[in-house]
């Protein structure tokens, strides 16, 4: 499988976070203009990514069980095709998983959903409660879920910081969206994300 080596994330930003979050609204409609690269790689870091060396991460977990598996829809980024790339984060970087503009199709598994269409990338949050609930129980289900919240307000927090939109979709046939992306982890949350 091919692997992107994604740019380094940069750590100082030019808004605050409290700018950032009064700044910080659901955005459904995006310019048709190309992500880069580098945006993609910070939005990503942002999700979940790697913060300390020993693992810790842009996200709490519960017991540092790191349920979620970061996955992205490439439709629009420059110097990347299009496709379904898995976010490798130890070593920062993506893997193609499945080549093609996926976003038509997501959205029809969305409820027709246009966000998703036209976004040029969608983030997908996906998951394993198993790797929680083997330490926790039945209570880790919900540990995940407050794990994908936190994924989700550093996605709106960081898009916001770059100038980009977000919104965070919760509204899709699980096994429709399985389906067309071909992965079988638990489906969270669909997170489009563009140039507003």
């Amino acid at each position: 499988m091919e692997k992107i080596k994604l740019p380094p994330p940069n750590f100082k930003g030019e808004i605050s976070v409290e700018e950032a979050l009064k700044r910080r609204r659901s955005i459904r409609n995006y310019k048709q203009i190309p992500l880069t690269l580098k945006e993609l790689s910070q939005i990503l870091w942002a999700t979940d990514g790697k913060t300390a060396d020993w693992g810790g991460r842009t996200a709490p977990s519960a017991g540092a069980t790191y349920p979620l598996e970061i996955y992205v829809v490439v439709g629009n980024v420059e110097n990347l095709k299009p496709g379904l790339y898995h976010y490798d984060i130890d070593a920062h970087s993506l893997q193609l998983i499945k080549e093609g503009d996926l976003r038509i199709e997501l959205s029809r598994s969305a409820l027709n959903q246009t966000s998703v269409k036209s976004a040029p990338i969608v983030i997908v949050i996906a998951g394993i409660f198993q790797r929680t609930t083997g330490r926790y129980g039945k209570r880790g289900e919900r540990y995940v879920f407050m794990e994908v919240g936190h994924c989700g307000q550093n996605i709106h927090l960081q898009a916001e910081s770059l100038g980009l939109g977000t919104v965070m979709i919760g509204a899709f046939e699980d096994e429709k969206v399985k389906n067309v992306l071909g992965i079988k982890e638990e489906i969270f949350y669909l997170c489009p994300v563009g140039k507003k």
